[in-house]
């Protein structure tokens, strides 16, 4: 059994969270962490991470970035495990972040889906072939209309799953609609689609002469996000302190 503090619990993330282990066997949530209310659930629920005094194995966070600093901290003290899922993140909270996991496990991910992370790893296993035989690389991402950031977190991290594999020789090109040239073949192109209640559509192309091969992943509904960060959670516990991706989950 993992016992989970679930940091953001009265959000939609944390709503969604706790309905999914609701039906797992192997977990439950122990507590949760929310300055908001109006949601009943069958656990205790904090207003502040200072105040909560339950011991849990881990902490899944789907809060507000303005908290993840606090919640860090306290995981430090507590010698907790954190799944931080949290967006948005400044580059000082990401060096935080780092400091933290020197201390405590730490697993942080551009993307929790498990179906996400495989097409990382497949990305990587096969941009060689495709670059040595010529393929130009574009990548489309769409996402609802209320997203703030383009182009997403996620097609930057297929982006860099590609360059990582290619010893980062890829320029990312975001918009050619000021440049009058042909395209470059160390262009990696990345375009950005906003509309409706699209939770969020990849689709990584390469372009050859005379044939197109696509990686696709369509995510249906956020509990996609959540089943990750469960996986993410029965596979932190006990860890020893150190900075963890989805990609150590799928192995």
């Amino acid at each position: 059994m993992v016992d989970i503090i679930m940091h953001g619990c009265n959000g939609r993330m944390g709503q969604m969270i706790t309905g999914l282990v609701a039906d797992d066997p192997d977990v439950r949530i122990v507590a949760g962490i929310d300055v908001a209310g109006g949601q009943k659930n069958d656990y205790p629920v904090f207003t502040s991470v200072n105040d909560c005094d339950v011991k849990a194995d881990v902490v899944i966070d789907f809060g507000a970035a303005s908290a993840v600093d606090r919640l860090l901290d306290w995981c430090v003290s507590n010698r907790i495990p954190c799944v931080e899922c949290t967006t948005g993140l400044s580059g000082e909270q990401t060096e935080h972040l780092k400091e933290c996991s020197e201390k405590v496990a730490v697993l942080k991910s551009a993307n929790m889906s498990v179906g996400v992370n495989v097409l990382m790893k497949l990305l990587r296993e096969s941009a060689g072939v495709f670059a040595d035989a010529g393929f130009d690389v574009e990548i489309v991402e769409k996402h609802h209309r209320m997203k703030l950031d383009a182009p997403s977190g996620t097609a930057l991290a297929l982006a860099d799953s590609i360059n990582e594999a290619m010893d980062n020789e890829y320029d990312y090109v975001y918009d050619r609609s000021q440049v009058r040239q042909k395209r470059g073949s160390k262009e990696l192109g990345i375009s950005a689609v906003r509309g409706g209640t699209i939770v969020g559509d990849h689709d990584v192309i390469f372009a050859g002469q005379d044939e197109v091969v696509t990686f696709s992943h369509r995510a249906y509904s956020r509990a996609v996000f959540g089943k990750g960060a469960i996986q993410a959670a029965k596979f932190l516990k006990g860890k020893p302190a150190g900075l963890y991706t989805m990609q150590e989950v799928i192995g």
